[in-house]
């Protein structure tokens, strides 16, 4: 909400309507995430993680010692 009334606590007179919109965009949010549907399988955090280093070494090569 701060993002978009542009202040980040709301004024006394404006607390009711800024946390009344704080629990309208979180329960939107909600039901958007428990309505999303996905084909993909999940990924595993290891394996992704195995992917990015060799990913690395192909891209940078291999360790030239420590950089200054």
């Amino acid at each position: 909400m701060r993002k978009l009334s542009g202040f980040n606590v709301p004024s006394k007179a404006n607390e009711a309507a800024f946390d009344q919109a704080v629990a309208d965009v979180a329960a939107s949010a909600r039901v958007l995430m428990q309505t999303l549907v996905t084909n993909a399988t999940p990924r595993n955090r290891e394996v992704e993680a195995a992917k990015a280093r060799a990913a690395s070494l192909v891209r940078f090569g291999g360790d030239a010692g420590p950089r200054l």
